[in-house]
C-alpha cells in the first residue's frame, strides 16, 4: 500500500511543481507591459497559488509516507521523533524543508505583489525552481555518493528545471487558447516566444537524459534492459517524448504560422482548433511522462558501469 502511495504523491508532486516553475518563465516571456496586469496575469496567479498548495498538501503526505517506509511503522504508527529525525538526519528531510519554505514564498509572492508584477514573477520563478529541485533528492542520483553524486543530482536538477520549462509553456498556452474568451492575438505573441524556450528546454532534456541513462544503466550492453519493468518503461517514455517532438515541431513551423497568417480572417477559427488539438495532445503526452517518470524513480535501475 506504501509503495503506490509513494507513486501517486510522487505524480501528484511533478504534476503540481513542473508547471509551477513553468508558468511563472511563461510570465517573463508570454506576457509584456500592460498583459502582465490583465486577465491572463490572474489567470496565472491562480496557478501558482493553486499549484503552491497542492505541492504544499502532497508535500505533507510524502514526509509521511516516506518515514513510514524508512522505519518500518505502519502510517497510524508513525512517532514524532521519527518525522524530526527524517527532517534532520536525512537529506531528504532537509529538501522536504527547503521545499516547503520555498513554496510558502511562492504563495506570499503570488498574494502580496500583484501590484508589482516584474517583481512577483522574478521572486516565483526562483522560489519555483528551488522547490522543483528539491526533487531531485528523491531520485535516484540521492543514492550515489562522492563526486557522482554531485554529478548525478545536477543533471537531475536541470532535467526537472527544463521539462517543467517546456511543460509550464504548454500549461500557459493551453489556458490562453482554452479559456472562455480567448485572446488570440496575446496567445500566438507567447507561442512564437515560446519558440525558443522550447528548443532550449528539448537541448537540456536530451543532454541531462543522456548522462542520467549513462549513469543508470550504462551504454555497454543495452539488449537485457529491455527484459526488465524498467526498461520498457524508459522505452515507452522515450517514445511519448518523440511523440511530443513531433507534435512540438509542428506547432512551432507549421501551426503557429498558419495562425498568424490567419489572424482576423475567415481562417482563424480553424487554425486555433488546430492549435487546440496539437497542444491537448501535447499536454496529454506530457502528463503520460510525468506518470512513467515518477514510477521509475521507485524502481531499481539497471546499474551502469
Amino acid at each position: 500500500m506504501l509503495d503506490g502511495a509513494n507513486i501517486a504523491i510522487r505524480l501528484g508532486l511533478y504534476s503540481a511543481l513542473l508547471p509551477l516553475f513553468g508558468l511563472a518563465l511563461f510570465g517573463f516571456y508570454g506576457l509584456a507591459g500592460s498583459d502582465r496586469r490583465g486577465p491572463a496575469a490572474r489567470m496565472l496567479r491562480l496557478g501558482f497559488v493553486s499549484f503552491a498548495v497542492a505541492a504544499s498538501g502532497l508535500s505533507v503526505l510524502g514526509l509521511v509516507v516516506t518515514t513510514a517506509m524508512m522505519s518500518g511503522a505502519r502510517l497510524d504508527g508513525i512517532a514524532v521523533a521519527d518525522v524530526s529525525a527524517m527532517l534532520v538526519g536525512m537529506a531528504a528531510g532537509q529538501a522536504w524543508m527547503a521545499r516547503a519554505a520555498a513554496l510558502t514564498i511562492v504563495l506570499a509572492a503570488a498574494l502580496a505583489l500583484p501590484r508589482w508584477p516584474n517583481l512577483m514573477l522574478i521572486v516565483t520563478v526562483v522560489a519555483s525552481g528551488c522547490a522543483l529541485a528539491t526533487l531531485a533528492w528523491a531520485g535516484h542520483g540521492a543514492a550515489d555518493i562522492g563526486s557522482l553524486f554531485a554529478l548525478h543530482v545536477a543533471a537531475d536538477i536541470v532535467h526537472l528545471l527544463a521539462a517543467g520549462a517546456w511543460l509550464g509553456g504548454i500549461s500557459g498556452l493551453c489556458a490562453m487558447v482554452f479559456c472562455r474568451q480567448p485572446n488570440i492575438r496575446l496567445a500566438h505573441r507567447a507561442l512564437v516566444r515560446f519558440a525558443a524556450v522550447g528548443t532550449t528546454s528539448v537541448a537540456a532534456l536530451c543532454l541531462s537524459g543522456i548522462l542520467n541513462s549513462w549513469i543508470l544503466i550504462g551504454f555497454d550492453d543495452l539488449s537485457p534492459l529491455w527484459m526488465t519493468l524498467y526498461g520498457r518503461l524508459l522505452s515507452t517514455k522515450l517514445g511519448l517524448f518523440a511523440g511530443m517532438l513531433v507534435l512540438a515541431g509542428t506547432n512551432r513551423f507549421r501551426l503557429t504560422p498558419a495562425l498568424g497568417a490567419a489572424l482576423g480572417h475567415d481562417g482563424e477559427s480553424i487554425a486555433v482548433n488546430s492549435l487546440r488539438l496539437s497542444l491537448a495532445l501535447e499536454a496529454c503526452a506530457a502528463l503520460a511522462i510525468i506518470a512513467l517518470v515518477a514510477w521509475l524513480g521507485t524502481l531499481a535501475p539497471p546499474a551502469g558501469s
